[in-house]
C-alpha cells in the first residue's frame, strides 16, 4: 500500500536575496505546521542540445544545484530542525510552481523587489503563481514584527470571505490574535461595510477573538498603511466582478505590503492546463 506523508510548504528560488528571505519564512512555517519543506528551483536551458553537451551547459547546470544547496543550507541554519530537501527540475517556473501548489499546503515566494516597478507585470512568475494557484501563496514582504494581529482584508467576495475562513484558521493555529478588516471607499459606504464585517465574522469558526475594524479610503494604500502594524496580511487573488489576473487591492499588496502576505484560493483561478501562459479574462470567468 502507497504511504503519502505530510504536504509539504514548497518554496521558489531563483539565486535572489529575496528568495532567501522567502526560504527562511518557509523554513518557519514548515516547523510551526510540522510538515516539510521543500525548495524548489527551475531549470530552463536557452542554448541548443546536442549528444555531446557544451561545456557552458554544465557550467550553467552547476550554478543552478548550487542555488538550490545554498537555499537548504539557508533553511538549516535559520531554522534548526526543518526537514527540508531541494529540487533542482527543468522546466519553466510558472509551470512547476502550479503543478507543486496541486499538492503542497503552501507556496511560498520572494517579493522579486516588485515596489521598485510602477505596475505588476502579468507575465511575471511572482504574479502568474499569486493569481493561478491551486493552495495559499505566501509572499515574503518586509520583515516580520515581533507582535501584531493577523489581518484578513474582506470585501464581500467569495475568494475574501474564503481568505477570512483560512485566516481564522491561522489565527487559531498560531494562538495570535485575528483582525478582520473593511475598507469603505468614502464615508456613505461606512454603514454597509459594517454589516459586512459582523454578518462575516458570525459565518467564521471561533470567531470570539476576531476584531471587526472599518477603515475609509482607497483600498489599497489603506491596507498597505494598516500593513505595517501586522504579523500578516491574508487577502483573496481578486474581487467581486473583477476579471483581472490578480485583482487590483491584492496585486497592491504583494507590491508594497510591509509583513508577509498571504492570497488564497478557495478554486482554482484559471480551468486548464497548467502552461505557465498568461489567461484571458474570458478564460478567467468560465
Amino acid at each position: 500500500m502507497q504511504m503519502y506523508g505530510p504536504a509539504p510548504v514548497v518554496v521558489g528560488v531563483h539565486g535572489t536575496s529575496g528568495g532567501l528571505n522567502a526560504v527562511r519564512l518557509g523554513a518557519r512555517e514548515a516547523v510551526a505546521r510540522g510538515q516539510p519543506l521543500k525548495i524548489l528551483h527551475t531549470f530552463s536551458w536557452s542554448g541548443t542540445r546536442s549528444v555531446d553537451d557544451p561545456p557552458d551547459y554544465a557550467a550553467a547546470r552547476h550554478r543552478a544545484g548550487m542555488i538550490v544547496q545554498r537555499a537548504v543550507t539557508a533553511a538549516e541554519r535559520s531554522v534548526p530542525g526543518v526537514r527540508v530537501s531541494g529540487l533542482l527540475v527543468d522546466g519553466q517556473p510558472v509551470r512547476e510552481l502550479l503543478r507543486q501548489s496541486r499538492t503542497a499546503s503552501l507556496v511560498v515566494l520572494g517579493d522579486d523587489d516588485l515596489a521598485s516597478v510602477p505596475r505588476l507585470p502579468d507575465d511575471s512568475v511572482l504574479v502568474q503563481t499569486v493569481a493561478r494557484a491551486r493552495c495559499p501563496v505566501l509572499v515574503a514582504r518586509g520583515l516580520r514584527p515581533h507582535a501584531g494581529p493577523l489581518i484578513v482584508a474582506i470585501d464581500g467576495s467569495s475568494c475574501s470571505l474564503g481568505a477570512l475562513r483560512l485566516g481564522a484558521q491561522e489565527a487559531q493555529r498560531r494562538r495570535v490574535a485575528l483582525e478582520v478588516v473593511h475598507v469603505a471607499t468614502k464615508p456613505a459606504e461606512e454603514a454597509a461595510g459594517r454589516r459586512l464585517l459582523e454578518a462575516a465574522v458570525r459565518d467564521v469558526p471561533e470567531p470570539a477573538r476576531a476584531r471587526i475594524r472599518l477603515l475609509t479610503g482607497e483600498p489599497g494604500p489603506t491596507l498597505v498603511r494598516t500593513s505595517r502594524s501586522a504579523r500578516m496580511m491574508i487577502v483573496g487573488p481578486r474581487g467581486t466582478g473583477s476579471t483581472s489576473l490578480l485583482g487590483a487591492v491584492a496585486g497592491e499588496l504583494v507590491r508594497r505590503c510591509a509583513c508577509p502576505t498571504m492570497v488564497v484560493h478557495g478554486i482554482p483561478a484559471v480551468r486548464g492546463p497548467d502552461n505557465g501562459t498568461v489567461p484571458t479574462a474570458e478564460a478567467l470567468m468560465s
